[in-house]
């Protein structure tokens, strides 16, 4: 679950590293609209996992990462409290940590002790949710430097030139890279790469195959968080494109895609359906699912690939006992 941007137009700013927090980009409500009218009105109805990442989707899924079902974050956090100054060795202190998705910047922020980051550069589209996590750290850490980003990172890295340039440490956990298609995935990684300079470098979370288990339950929990979070983007839809879904009239669905190795979250309707907005209609059978998300699961060797196919080296890798999730450091030189 991850990759939570949205549509934007540039917005510059004039002093970034003063201002703690700036939106970059602004909202293109024309381009938002005519992305999902289309999703919509696909023969295969879909929306991008970023709508689900409106403030309540925030907070919704910052509680999913809390349950026991949901393995990747406690998975994650036992891999970096174990290996956490091995891995201080491999990505160097005193860079400037560039978190991708940052959220409530809960899982940075663990890191910091170790990395000891001469700055601290947060990226995320829910603006609002971003600013305060950000006024928290600086008044935590006030020795180091931080500037959070509004912005839309999944299609463009043109970081502001007032950030430093050099020894970037692009940071991207909890397997966010799962929420690409692997043509995607390379595509977004070589961008990162790029912007790494000669001297930077990637810490990525990664979730390996396993039982479905394991899988289904963590995006199908008993308390129906995941549920309530998937549904929630109708209530977003209906924000941005001015449709007139009714949660009540939809269900959330989870299943595992054998042949391209990826969970996919669905919302199938319960009955008979028309939902109706300005550019559209569309009716939807019961049964006729709106595909919400897709979550890539890797072998090891094939993220190394991946990653090498991006222009990454000197790749590094720790995994649990368990051989659920793992951490890769990749250098861009």
């Amino acid at each position: 679950m991850i990759a939570k941007n949205l549509p934007t137009t540039r917005h510059c700013p004039t002093d970034i590293l003063q201002t703690g927090f700036i939106q970059i980009y602004r909202k293109n409500t024309d381009a938002i609209r005519a992305e999902l009218s289309a999703g919509l009105l696909a023969p295969r109805a879909h929306t991008s996992p970023k709508y689900l990442y409106d403030a309540l989707g925030s907070k919704l899924f910052s509680a999913i990462c809390e349950l026991p079902e949901y393995y990747p974050t406690r998975t994650e956090a036992a891999i970096f409290e174990q290996h956490l100054y091995d891995i201080a060795r491999s990505t160097g202190k005193g860079s400037t940590l560039i978190d991708l998705g940052a959220g409530n910047c809960e899982k940075a922020e663990r890191l910091f002790h170790a990395l000891q980051p001469a700055q601290y550069v947060p990226i995320d589209i829910s603006v609002e949710f971003l600013r305060e996590a950000v006024e928290y750290l600086r008044y935590r850490y006030p020795h180091i430097r931080m500037c959070g980003l509004g912005m839309d990172f999944s299609s463009s890295l043109d970081l502001p030139e007032t950030l430093h340039r050099e020894r970037r440490l692009f940071f991207f956990p909890g397997s966010s890279i799962g929420n690409f298609s692997p043509d995607h995935a390379a595509a977004f990684l070589a961008r990162i790469r790029d912007a790494c300079n000669a001297d930077g470098g990637l810490l990525i979370g990664v979730d390996l195959l396993k039982g479905m288990e394991i899988l289904h339950p963590a995006y199908d929990d008993a308390i129906g968080l995941t549920a309530a979070f998937n549904l929630n983007l109708l209530r977003h839809l209906n924000a941005l494109l001015g449709t007139d879904f009714d949660a009540r009239d939809w269900r959330h669905r989870c299943r595992f895609n054998l042949e391209e190795s990826c969970i996919e979250m669905h919302l199938d309707a319960v009955r008979d359906v028309t939902v109706r907005w300005e550019e559209g209609e569309r009716h939807f059978r019961p049964g006729e699912s709106i595909h919400t998300e897709s979550s890539y699961k890797y072998s090891r060797e094939k993220f190394l690939q991946l990653l090498e196919r991006a222009g990454f080296s000197q790749i590094r890798t720790w995994t649990d006992p368990q051989q659920w999730f793992m951490v890769c450091h990749a250098r861009a030189g």
